[in-house]
């Protein structure tokens, strides 16, 4: 259902066979290296400690903390393979990490995109139900069924994402280097283009409607239950942060990188355009998709600022690893004189 493609690499291929302008590669380059190295150190520092926390909070689990959960796991994986990009850029294009690893890294770049927006829909539903129908909320929103939804999300997702694991690393027939990320052939562009309207209707614009129904609903049930929402000022608060979030996270990351891809897909199929035109399109690509990989870095704030008692399962984790050490040291606490004595008394002789 996506296309078979990796935006970031489209700034070579088929506008260069058009004609010959200046390549961007350099800020190409510099940009991604740069950009990916952050986006996997606040990445794996941000989802991962959120993971220890959803993981050792078990205990208190709930639909919202399912889906906070495969999210981390989500965004985890996607950040594990940013570095191979950053090794690539840094060597100027050329890769040495073999086929395998050229499709994955590809592949789970656009898993990430695609099961985070499915997530934060899914999250929001949760939300809405428990706002606007509480108790049918209860009967409604299982962790079992939470559970079910997490993996029709993760099938749906992978599979329709598999067009990725098709295309692999390809020898440069000039420099004799292996290539990865590269654009199609210029013969497939129209069919990229189809591809692109299914991933931007099934993978985009249908979600982001659901969860603008959804805060919709939120806002105005808070809005005319005003005394209900002043005795759940905690459950509306959350509510409105999630809201807030996951606006900005489409706002940032999402949006223009769909709406770019669109536009450049289009603008690859014209004849009549500019070398400044193609250049300026080609660096809008880097941009946008630096922002699109940023996803991963906003999530945590999600989990801490809505995610249901996350800041009190971290207090309770605090609590927990305190009281153990606790514990350790007045087993390993040295006994004194007098309790040494005290016992040699209390021995039977």
């Amino acid at each position: 259902m996506w296309p078979q493609m990796d935006q970031e690499n489209l700034t070579n291929g088929v506008e260069n066979n058009q004609t010959d302008c200046p390549s961007i590669d350099d800020f190409r380059n510099q940009v991604y290296s740069t950009f990916y190295s952050l986006i996997t150190l606040l990445g794996l520092v941000g989802n991962g400690f959120a993971l220890v926390v959803l993981i050792r909070t078990h205990r208190q689990s709930s639909p919202f903390h399912v889906y906070m959960l495969n999210l981390a796991v989500s965004d985890l994986l996607c950040v594990m393979t940013l570095p191979l990009r950053v090794l690539y850029y840094v060597k100027k294009g050329e890769w040495n990490q073999g086929d395998f690893l050229c499709r994955i890294s590809s592949y789970a770049l656009y898993v990430n995109l695609y099961c985070s927006i499915y997530f934060m829909a899914a999250m929001s539903v949760t939300r809405f139900l428990a706002i606007v129908f509480p108790v049918q909320n209860l009967r409604l929103m299982t962790e079992n069924r939470a559970r079910l939804v997490c993996l029709g999300i993760w099938v749906f997702i992978c599979f329709s994402s598999s067009p990725f694991l098709m295309s692999g690393q390809l020898k440069d027939p000039v420099t004799n280097k292996f290539k990865c990320f590269e654009p199609p052939r210029a013969d497939g562009v129209k069919r990229l283009v189809m591809l692109n309207y299914l991933s931007l209707v099934f993978g985009f614009i249908l979600p982001f409607v659901v969860i603008l129904v959804c805060y919709a609903g939120i806002i105005h049930t808070l809005l005319s239950r005003k005394h209900t929402a002043r005795r759940n000022v905690g459950t509306g608060s959350k509510a409105i942060r999630m809201i807030v979030i996951v606006l900005l996270t489409f706002l940032i990351s999402f949006l223009p990188y769909h709406i770019q891809r669109t536009v450049h897909l289009n603008f690859l199929s014209r004849t009549d355009t500019t070398c400044s035109e193609k250049i300026a399109v080609q660096k809008s690509v880097v941009v946008t998709l630096c922002l699109a990989a940023a996803n991963s870095c906003f999530d945590p704030l999600l989990y801490f600022f809505s995610g249901e008692g996350f800041r009190n399962r971290m207090s309770s984790m605090r609590r927990s690893n305190m009281s153990n050490h606790a514990d350790r040291l007045n087993q390993l606490k040295p006994i004194t004189c007098a309790e040494f004595v005290e016992g040699q008394q209390l021995k039977p002789s």
